[in-house]
């Protein structure tokens, strides 16, 4: 079996997430490369959440439509999702909650509700009754599921082991998942690998409040702290966010904030404030859909334009949108490291797909990340915290200073960081720190800013999250796949190398307007068509298909 997708269906308290990331485990203990996907409205208690695991034998970071295995635990899951299944779909049930006559389907239906009674176990484990009965459904051995518990179970281990046996030696088996000859990776979720990332790159403080789809990041690194002597603070809002972590800046502690869309908006004024106090900042604004609270747990690819051109005023930034878990990794080091080499706002554009999505992780395919020293000041002569030098960096010292006083200024200012309001240094002033944006644009032309998939003269233009998704429709459709990873400094040249032997391209983004195109324009570029989904819903590999079969031949008819 090459390909194999389960989705668990319940409500909002039902742990769907954790049992969907426990099916994920499983199959990479077979060898597999896992994705997974988490649908969830904004509701503590009710609604419907599901989660959908995807395996396959090579890397994927992208979900299918279409479903070998559907776990219901209420009637809902089977209501929304039957339109998932495929012919040769198997179905597993609550037969206590669930009634599937009417499917031509074949299933199986355990009294998971009486099993928990007899066994005296809460009704959260009816997770587990139900792993225990896809593991037999599907012919993985009992050992398989027992290590996985045993592992990842911090709690009532051996309830879940009785719970899961009897969920086990209840089902059939219908068919097999083969073991591969591969060793299984780490499974992490993109958040995960965000904040591994800056903490390889040197990150000493975290600061956040919490915010879909960045919440996760806080929780993570709230736990990790004492591993990796972190300060983690939640302050009230997100201007003292912003603030906060300038603070440690200003001390020499490597910062980095989480946000979405609305409080990223509320970080604008500070954003400036780094611009011009020349303060590295790392900035994380994981996307969903707006405007406004729009859809809180759901996402878009929206903010782009808001990222290259938030704060007043003109200050360089790099802005870095990764479209899986390795570069989420890597490319979230070199953000702490491009912040403090520069001393600029560095922003990583992600969205629910890439920030809470869950993915087999290969540390070799994302590279190393080592921490870069910030450039530091001597301890010669007076201290000038705005020293003009032939790249713009000024060296960095941290207060208390013996003599000197370490000023950063909000205003315009000379280079000792004294306020003024002459001409001249304004101008020079700005120079300096537009110079800065040139010397970053210089050092990411050695970096792989672009990156390319496949042949063909027609090519997908994309970012971010939709890696994964044109990557393999790409090579099924035989196109090429074209990857901006940095969006500011914008790697023209680096696109144009890309582009050479194209006729077509094809921008495949999640908004209404085709960012990426309008950027990609400014630039000269052209862009034939746009293939655009803003439902708060992510491509599968079917939708995407469809859209790019129809442009395609929209294309042959004129």
């Amino acid at each position: 079996m090459d390909s194999f997708s389960a989705l668990i269906g319940g409500i909002a308290g039902d742990g769907i997430n954790e049992a969907g990331v426990t099916i994920g485990r499983i199959l990479n203990q077979l060898g597999y490369r896992i994705y997974m996907y988490y649908d969830y409205p904004s509701l503590i208690r009710g609604g419907h959440n599901s989660s959908l695991v995807r395996a396959s034998k090579s890397k994927i970071a992208a979900h299918e439509e279409m479903v070998d295995v559907l776990i219901a635990l209420n009637q809902d899951t089977l209501k929304i999702h039957k339109l998932r299944l495929k012919e040769n779909s198997f179905i597993i049930y609550d037969q206590d909650k669930v009634t599937a006559g009417g499917l031509k389907q074949k299933g199986c239906g355990l009294p998971i509700t009486s099993m928990l009674k007899e066994e005296g176990a809460p009704p959260i484990m009816r997770n587990s009754c139900m792993i225990g009965a896809l593991c037999k459904v599907s012919g993985i051995p009992w050992d398989v599921l027992e290590l996985v518990l045993t592992k990842h179970v911090p709690k009532a281990l051996e309830l879940n082991l009785n719970v899961a046996r009897k969920g086990y030696d209840s089902a059939v088996e219908f068919f097999k998942v083969n073991k591969l000859d591969q060793p299984p990776l780490p499974i992490v979720q993109g958040n995960q690998a965000i904040a591994l990332g800056m903490i390889k790159a040197g990150l000493g403080a975290y600061v956040a409040y919490p915010m879909t789809p960045s919440s996760s990041l806080l929780d993570f690194v709230a736990r990790a702290a004492s591993d990796f002597n972190l300060k983690v603070v939640h302050p009230e809002n997100e201007i003292a966010v912003i603030l906060i972590a300038q603070g440690f800046a200003y001390e020499g502690v490597k910062a980095a904030v989480g946000t979405s869309g609305g409080g990223f908006c509320l970080m604008t004024e500070g954003l400036s404030l780094a611009g011009q106090a020349e303060m590295p900042i790392v900035i994380i604004l994981g996307q969903r859909t707006g405007p406004s609270t729009g859809l809180p747990t759901y996402t878009a690819q929206s903010d782009l334009h808001f990222a290259l051109n938030a704060g007043q005023g003109e200050f360089p930034r790099f802005i870095v949108a990764p479209g899986d878990a390795e570069e989420a990794y890597y490319w979230s080091g070199v953000a702490v490291n491009m912040a403090w080499k520069y001393q600029i706002p560095s922003i990583i554009l992600s969205d629910k797909i890439v920030s809470e999505g869950v993915y087999s992780f290969d540390q070799a395919e994302a590279g190393e990340i080592k921490e870069e020293l910030a450039s530091l000041w001597m301890g010669e002569g007076k201290y000038n915290r705005y020293q003009y030098t032939k790249n713009g960096v000024s060296p960095l010292a941290f207060p208390p200073v013996k003599g000197q006083a370490v000023k950063v200024d909000s205003y315009c200012h000379d280079e000792y960081g004294v306020t003024t309001e002459d001409g001249r240094i304004t101008s020079d002033m700005t120079d300096k720190r537009l110079l800065k944006g040139k010397s970053l644009a210089e050092e990411m032309a050695g970096h792989d800013t672009v990156k390319t998939y496949g042949q063909g003269r027609t090519a997908l233009l994309c970012w971010g999250s939709n890696k994964g998704v044109c990557q393999e429709v790409g090579e099924k459709l035989g196109l090429k796949t074209i990857q901006v990873l940095v969006l500011s400094p914008f790697p023209a040249a680096k696109l144009y190398e890309a582009l050479k032997g194209v006729d077509r391209v094809i921008s495949v983004e999640c908004n209404a307007t085709g960012q990426l195109a309008s950027l990609a324009r400014c630039y000269g570029y052209r862009i034939d068509r746009e293939v655009l989904k803003y439902s708060g819903r992510p491509f599968s590999l079917e939708d995407l298909e469809a859209d790019l079969k129809k442009a395609l031949s929209r294309e042959v008819r004129a």
